[in-house]
């Protein structure tokens, strides 16, 4: 069955949250925003592509930092209200030069950080 883009539960304004995880290590990489039109994009093209909400535009992750995603699988939650993106990941995928944008642990009601930035 083709997949229909329009079978997707976008929010008020037109939008799926997309979390991106490697695909080699199942390593949960970043969250971001998707519309219609980036979901198409990024199944067209291959680059895995967001919408900005604060610039709105759209964002090819790595364009402008060349950490690159290349999309391996698109996978659509239950609800249909959420997405997996999983892709092959070039260099940090977060914007502070770490691996993935989850650095911070809660442990023991304090905030630790896990994850230094890459070099």
């Amino acid at each position: 069955m083709p997949f229909d883009p329009s079978s997707l539960r976008f929010d008020t304004n037109g939008l799926i949250p997309a979390i991106a995880q490697d695909a080699e290590t199942g390593e949960v990489l970043m969250m971001a925003w998707m519309n219609a039109q980036s979901v198409a994009r990024t199944l067209e093209t291959g680059r895995v592509t967001y919408w900005s909400r604060s610039r709105q535009s759209f964002w090819v992750k790595g364009e402008s930092s060349g950490h690159l995603q290349h999309l391996v699988e698109m996978r659509v939650d239950c609800d249909r209200d959420c997405l997996l993106v999983l892709v092959r990941q070039e260099g940090p995928a977060c914007h502070t030069n770490r691996r993935s944008c989850f650095y911070t642990a809660i442990r023991d009601g304090a905030e630790t950080e896990i994850m230094k930035p890459m070099l």
